[in-house]
C-alpha cells in the first residue's frame, strides 16, 4: 500500500465497563495491563504509530496511565467515540449514554486514519505472532489494493475462560483461506472436555470442534473500509436503533459478515495459534497474570516493557 500501518485500539468503553480507568487493574509486578503488552507487541512488529480511540473526558486519565508510558517510543494519538459524532442527517437519542458500539467506533477514525491499520480491543492479549501476521499482510498488499482485508483466527479452545461462558464470533472460511461467514454465539463454554454453544436457553447446546476458527476483534484494514461502514453506520442509526435506543450497538463483525456475503469485501483469515488471554471474569487474573510471569521468565518479555524501548 506504500504506507506503514498504524494500530488502532478501540478503549472507549474502557471506563463504563470498569467503573473508571483507575480501576483497570495492573497485570504484573511492573504494573503493566494487557494494553501494554499489546503496544509493546506491536511495535516489536514494526508500528511506529498508535491510535487511542477514547471518549473525550477520558483522556487526561487515559494519557496518565496509559498513553504517557509508551510516548518515548511510540507516536501515540487520540481519537474519540462521541455520541454527537454520527453521519450528516443522523441523530441519536438524547437518552442514550453509552457508546454506538465497535462499529461506529472504527468509523470515528475516518477523517484521522489514512494509512493501513490493525484494529483490536483494549483489553485482550492476542500474542507476538498476531502483530506480526498483521503487520506484514498490510505491507504485503498491492497498491492499488481495495476491500482486502485481514483478520487474526485463533483456536475457540484457546480463547475460553474457566469460570463462566464467552461470546465469540464462530468464523467459516473458503478452501483459500478467505471469511465466509461470523456467526456471533454469546454463551460457548467448556463442560465434560467439550466445547458446547448454545444459542438461546429453550435450544439444545450444540458442540463445537475445539480448532473451530473465532474472531477475536483484530482486523486489518485499508481507509476504503470507512465509506462501508459510513452507510452501516447509517442504516443502523435510522433503522435498528430506534427500536432499541439505549443497548443496540452497531457491531464490526455483524457489519463485516454482511459485507463478505454480499461480496462487497474480501476477508483474508490469518491463523493465530497462540493462547488468547482477557479478563472476562474477575476470577480469571490470576491465570492471566501467571501466564505473563512465565512468559517474562521465559524471556519473551522484559520486568518493565517501556523502559526496553527507550
Amino acid at each position: 500500500m506504500g504506507k506503514t500501518p498504524v494500530l488502532v485500539i478501540m478503549a472507549a468503553g474502557l471506563g463504563s465497563r470498569y467503573g473508571g480507568l483507575k480501576q483497570l487493574d495492573a497485570m504484573d509486578e511492573g504494573g503493566h495491563r494487557l494494553i501494554d503488552y499489546a503496544v509493546f507487541d506491536a511495535k516489536r512488529a514494526g508500528f511506529e504509530t498508535v491510535y487511542f480511540i477514547i471518549r473525550k473526558e477520558n483522556q487526561e486519565d487515559f494519557h496518565n496511565l496509559i498513553g504517557s508510558r509508551m510516548e518515548a517510543c511510540l507516536d501515540v494519538h487520540y481519537i474519540y467515540q462521541e455520541l454527537t459524532h454520527v453521519p450528516e442527517e443522523c441523530f441519536v437519542p438524547a437518552e442514550r449514554t453509552k457508546p454506538l458500539g465497535t462499529g461506529h467506533a472504527i468509523w470515528c477514525c475516518k477523517d484521522v486514519v489514512k494509512c493501513p491499520f490493525v484494529v483490536i480491543n483494549a483489553d485482550d492479549y492476542y500474542g507476538v505472532s498476531a502483530y506480526q501476521q498483521m503487520y506484514d499482510y498490510l505491507t504485503g498488499l498491492p497498491s492499488d489494493s481495495t476491500a482486502a482485508y485481514g483478520m487474526a483466527g485463533f483456536q475457540l479452545d484457546r480463547t475460553l475462560s474457566e469460570h463462566g461462558t464467552v461470546a465469540r464470533g464462530i468464523c467459516q472460511t473458503d478452501g483459500s483461506g478467505y471469511l465466509r461467514s461470523i456467526d456471533e454465539q454469546t454463551s460457548i463454554a467448556k463442560k465434560d472436555g467439550k466445547i458446547f454453544a448454545q444459542a438461546r436457553s429453550d435450544e439444545a447446546p450444540r458442540v463445537l470442534a475445539p480448532d473451530t476458527t473465532v474472531s477475536m476483534n483484530m482486523w486489518g484494514f485499508t481507509p476504503d473500509v470507512f465509506p462501508f461502514l459510513e452507510e452501516g453506520l447509517c442504516h443502523f442509526l435510522n433503522m435498528t436503533l430506534p427500536e432499541d435506543p439505549l443497548k443496540a450497538e452497531y457491531y464490526l463483525p455483524k457489519e463485516l459478515d454482511r459485507l463478505v456475503e454480499d461480496g462487497s469485501v474480501h476477508v483474508r483469515v490469518l491463523p493465530v495459534t497462540e493462547q488468547w488471554y482477557g479478563v472476562t471474569y474477575k476470577e480469571d487474573k490470576p491465570l492471566v497474570t501467571a501466564a505473563l510471569a512465565r512468559m517474562q521468565k521465559e524471556g519473551i518479555y522484559p520486568k518493565y516493557l517501556w523502559e526496553v524501548m527507550q
